[in-house]
């Protein structure tokens, strides 16, 4: 579905106004598919400026935002209204400005005590794949919440899973498994800035299993990035989208 490579931009704000492009022609063809759209989102700050284009572009895109429903690759174990929240920023950022029914949002319930019900209880939101999945990648090559050699990275079965140890704070959270991505009809992974140059060098042309960088899942899907990102790629040298 849609463009899949490596795709570099002169900066962050190509690659949003990219990212916002792509996302509203998925959310175009999955209503095409089965009349409502699917949007998984990530954490982090690298959707902000995507979310900021599509909210900006909302107007004149004909996008029945009403017929979507949000969904989330990973969350922090704190309380929605928390400042760490996914939910809290995706909501500030993208549900709230675009006028997304409350009902349509299904976030993860981080907040739990007990992380395994709220791995049940989000499996039973996610019964099918997304339509389109947007994803950032980590220094250290993670992708939602799914960090090198993690157990997570090994699940098969499940959809959704706990994390109880995760090396960068906080340490609880939830995530989306590589089941979950692999069935995604569209991801879009966006990386920019020169501190991602080498996590996206050794996730696109480095040697070695997923478990050692998780975004190797993602290597057949579409990738945006930014020159200073690009920066250590030498199959990619200029992508295309240059």
């Amino acid at each position: 579905m849609g463009l899949r490579g490596v795709f570099r931009f002169p900066d962050a704000e190509h690659v949003a106004e990219a990212a916002a492009v792509h996302v509203l022609a998925a959310a175009r063809e999955a209503f095409q598919r089965h009349g409502r759209f699917l949007l998984g989102l990530s954490g982090g700050r690298t959707p902000v400026p995507t979310f900021a284009e599509l909210v900006a572009e909302s107007s004149s895109a004909a996008i029945d935002w009403n017929r979507t429903q949000i969904y989330f690759a990973d969350e922090r174990a704190v309380p929605p209204d928390h400042p760490d929240s996914n939910y809290r920023l995706a909501r500030e950022a993208l549900i709230d400005p675009l006028g997304i029914p409350p009902r349509n949002v299904h976030r993860m319930k981080g907040e739990y005590p007990d992380l395994d019900v709220a791995v049940e209880e989000y499996e039973a939101h996610l019964t099918e794949p997304l339509d389109c999945l947007l994803l950032g990648i980590g220094e250290d090559g993670h992708v939602a919440s799914l960090f090198p050699h993690h157990a997570a990275l090994n699940q098969e079965r499940r959809r959704v899973a706990a994390v109880l140890d995760a090396p960068k704070p906080p340490p609880r959270r939830l995530t989306l498994t590589p089941r979950a991505l692999a069935e995604a009809w569209d991801v879009l992974v966006l990386a920019t800035g020169a501190e991602k140059a080498d996590a996206v060098a050794r996730a696109l042309e480095g040697e070695g299993p997923a478990s050692d960088l998780p975004a190797r899942l993602l290597r057949e899907r579409t990738w945006l990035i930014d020159r200073a990102a690009s920066a250590a790629l030498t199959m990619f040298p200029g992508g295309r989208g240059a």
